[in-house]
């Protein structure tokens, strides 16, 4: 069984977890966040994922699922003081029965497995946690293979997105990048195994519309970001643009709205194919 700790005050370790929650390149060096939720901790596990301690709060009763995740998981155990555990949820008005300290995976797009059926979404430049989150949950739902964020951009493993993805950020592979580059380059390579992979961005003035290209075959989805849409390189480098039709009032849709409605319709063309 493995060890546990009971921390009580605001000690170096405390401090560090603290850090996670709003520090983004502390989380990067550290190469950890934090994961609060059942359904997120549960997937976690479930996908393989290092789970380096689990907190929970000292002298507390703790529910069936609680206690045995805890004695399921090879990961170092804190009791934390209540009062600890409330200051880690980033939310006053809640203290988590649990907590964990997550391992972030290697940015590589390796980790995308690549094949006749497979569907990456890029993101390109997101500015908001949430969206990021949102968008990998319907990357998830809709069967696609990855999802890559490029640029300068919001951090997928920010509490806002970890929340939004509801646990998918730990079924489906999420890879950050610098540029387009990186993923012109990785594709290049997965041409070379087969897949011949095509290259489709999302625009409001896109030449076609979204429901009348075909998706069925090795795609991979451009979404911009949500103020200036597509980089000029995106532009450049897809190899057509559609639209997604609307009407009303709306000017637009929320970029990670439009991601979903895009992967939507590409899981509806790839049923109808079956």
């Amino acid at each position: 069984m493995a060890k546990t700790l009971t921390i009580t005050t605001r000690n170096a370790s405390f401090q560090q977890w603290q850090a996670l929650l709003t520090n983004r390149n502390k989380r990067q060096r550290s190469g950890e966040f934090l994961v609060q939720g059942v359904r997120p901790i549960t997937v976690a596990l479930e996908q393989g994922w290092e789970i380096r301690a689990l907190l929970y709060p000292d002298r507390q009763p703790l529910s069936r699922w609680c206690r045995e995740l805890l004695d399921r998981a090879d990961a170092r155990r804190v009791a934390l003081a209540p009062e600890l555990m409330r200051e880690l949820s980033g939310k006053e008005e809640e203290s988590p029965e649990l907590l964990a300290v997550v391992a972030q995976p290697d940015d590589d797009l390796a980790r995308i497995p690549v094949g006749p059926d497979m569907l990456v979404v890029v993101f390109d430049r997101p500015k908001t946690p949430g969206n990021i989150g949102t968008l990998i949950r319907s990357a998830d739902a809709f069967g696609a293979s990855g999802v890559v964020v490029t640029g300068h951009a919001a951090d997928p493993y920010d509490p806002k997105a970890v929340r939004a993805s509801t646990g998918s950020l730990f079924a489906v592979p999420a890879v950050r990048v610098p540029s387009h580059h990186a993923v012109l380059d990785w594709a290049a390579a997965v041409r070379k195994q087969g897949p011949q992979i095509q290259i489709i961005g999302t625009d409001e003035h896109g030449d076609v519309d979204v429901a009348e290209h075909d998706l069925t075959g090795p795609t991979v989805l451009l979404v911009g970001n949500e103020t200036h849409g597509l980089s000029k390189g995106w532009q450049e480098a897809a190899d057509r643009m559609v639209r997604i039709p609307i009407v009303g009032a709306a000017s637009s849709l929320n970029a990670a709205a439009a991601g979903t409605v895009a992967l939507y319709e590409a899981a509806r063309q790839r049923a109808k194919q079956r």
